[in-house]
């Protein structure tokens, strides 16, 4: 055990980890195929005990890990985060795309690390933070995307709808159109309010979950146009005229202000990823040059507070720069 590297403990454990994972996640799919047998065997005429024997067939880990996910409200904050996102995971998916993340991360900065043992254990544990944050930022980033460009449609969309209005459709024809003639996100989501509507539900009702689905301060606007005029009257085609006028507007002082501030936000990208980059080129060239900023000890041998120090310094400036060029229309 002497003569090891001092990287060899750890790598062990991560891949019992990744195996660990391995398997948990072929058990869910697994049990993700037998329960859609099951739902299909009535129409494929199979025989009752078949599907009994696959139910039976089915991981108990897998079951249970399945129904704790899906019960209680992380799991259901989560699923609507994936649906705004509009990726195609279960919450059980994501949790284990998150593990592996963990895992890749951590083997990731056990690498960077090899020099000495502290720099391994420091690096692995610094790499799955780094690896736990990561999908959450994924489905952050995903959202923001998607949500601009809901708003970017949603004036043009508007206005589509109000002219549609004062040809003589309905307001749930003129929705179908725009579901028919809108590009993807727009056309998607307005597609599920007439299926939704089509299959019993309010068309406030709808709105209202389309909101939920979308949460947008223009559309927040239309819908709440829109449900008052159902309750007290009006010309609806006019209040949307006025909403896609304001929202083109929105839009548009949006994209001056994000030009304005693209340099300051660019700056804050380059001032907090450059000395990452760079320490991670130089670790994987050259590890010893590295090793002594991740030594622990008395001064002035202590050099662990240098990194630590700078990353926190680091952080507070990228924030910092956030804040200021965040600017609220």
């Amino acid at each position: 055990m002497e003569n090891l590297p001092p990287w060899t403990i750890p790598l062990i454990i991560a891949l019992a980890l990744f195996g660990a994972g391995a398997v948990i996640f072929r058990k869910l799919r697994e049990t993700k195929s037998n329960s859609v047998d099951g739902r299909l065997a009535t129409f494929a005429e199979r025989s009752r005990n078949q599907t009994e024997s696959n139910e039976r067939g089915m991981s108990a880990l897998a079951s249970r890990v399945d129904s704790m996910v899906n019960r209680g409200q992380k799991g259901s904050d989560l699923a609507r985060d994936l649906a705004q996102a509009d990726l195609k995971l279960t919450v059980t998916e994501f949790i284990m795309m998150k593990f592996g993340s963990v895992i890749l991360f951590a083997l990731f900065g056990v690498f960077l690390g090899r020099a000495n043992f502290l720099a391994v254990v420091a690096c692995g544990v610094v790499g799955a933070i780094i690896g736990f944050i990561v999908p959450d930022k994924v489905v952050s980033f995903k959202q923001a995307s998607r949500l601009k460009a809901f708003n970017n449609q949603l004036g043009d969309t508007v206005g589509l709808l109000a002219n549609s209005l004062r040809s003589g459709y309905s307001l749930l024809q003129s929705m179908d159109l725009v579901s028919r003639e809108a590009p993807p996100p727009i056309s998607v989501e307005f597609r599920r309010v007439v299926q939704e509507v089509g299959l019993g539900l309010s068309l406030e009702d709808g709105m209202n979950n389309l909101l939920r689905r979308v949460p947008s301060d223009d559309l927040d606007l239309m819908v709440s146009a829109i449900n008052i005029q159902a309750e007290v009257g009006g010309n609806l085609a006019e209040i949307l005229d006025t909403i896609a006028h304001t929202i083109r507007e929105r839009v548009r002082i949006k994209g001056q202000i994000r030009v304005l501030t693209s340099q300051a936000r660019y700056s804050g990208y380059v001032v907090t990823l450059l000395p990452i980059a760079i320490a991670i080129i130089i670790t994987l060239l050259n590890p010893e040059y590295m090793a002594p900023l991740m030594s622990f000890g008395l001064p002035p041998e202590n050099w662990c507070c240098m990194p630590v120090c700078s990353a926190m310094m680091m952080i507070a400036g990228f924030f910092a720069i956030k804040s200021i060029v965040n600017i609220e229309v």
